[in-house]
């Protein structure tokens, strides 16, 4: 059964809800520009809910060492997921934090997918994601999925995981797809921008338990 992860959470609600139908991980983001970024403060009070069983990973966009920090110690992150930051800048994150690494590589085309061989020694989890619109504010959280033929007979790097797109209508389909091992969502589960919805994320949830 893949792994699930719920993304952009803000709410003990939709912290709550997320594990009780059995997300493997929960996602706290550290972005201003997004309507699911989280302060340091709300970061701490989240996490308190939520049991050692389940990764905490932090999203950044090519963060500083203090924003990462602070981060790490108010979210009690296991893992950051790092999106536009650069090899040798995540093998220093990887380095000065102890954490695991995700690298997200942002596909269009099958060319795109070559990329995740640059993070071969610096990343431990390849999270594949659709590109968005040039000049877009988010590298994700859109909505927007890539096709996942592009996938077919690609030598993974790393372990991977499948975001872009998802939603409680086409988990189950992604997953028979690709073989995802892991699938993230965010905005598939979400009633407005930023606003999560209990009965989405539930259903997200079982649909993703093949």
């Amino acid at each position: 059964m893949p792994l699930a992860k719920i993304c952009g959470l803000s709410t003990p609600e939709t912290l709550d809800a997320a594990l009780r139908h059995g997300a493997s991980h929960i996602g706290f983001v550290f972005f201003p520009p997004s309507s699911r970024h989280l302060d340091f403060a709300q970061a701490e009070r989240l996490t308190a809910r939520v049991p050692g069983s389940v990764g905490r990973v932090g999203v950044f966009v090519d963060p500083d060492d203090d924003t990462v920090e602070r981060a790490v110690t108010s979210g009690k992150l296991d893992i950051l997921q790092l999106h536009k930051t650069t090899p040798a800048r995540m093998a220093a994150i990887r380095a000065r934090t102890g954490r695991q690494t995700w690298a997200a590589v942002a596909v269009k085309t099958r060319a795109n997918l070559g990329a995740a061989r640059g993070f071969i020694g610096t990343a431990d989890r390849i999270l594949y994601d659709a590109k968005t619109p040039d000049g877009a504010s988010l590298p994700g959280g859109m909505g927007l999925r890539f096709d996942w033929a592009l996938l077919d007979g690609f030598d993974h790097p790393l372990p991977w995981a499948l975001s872009g797109g998802l939603d409680p209508g086409n988990v189950a389909e992604a997953i028979r797809r690709t073989g995802a091992p892991l699938v993230d969502v965010s905005s598939g589960v979400e009633s407005a921008p930023g606003v999560k919805d209990v009965d989405k994320i539930a259903a997200f949830l079982k649909a993703a338990q093949l």
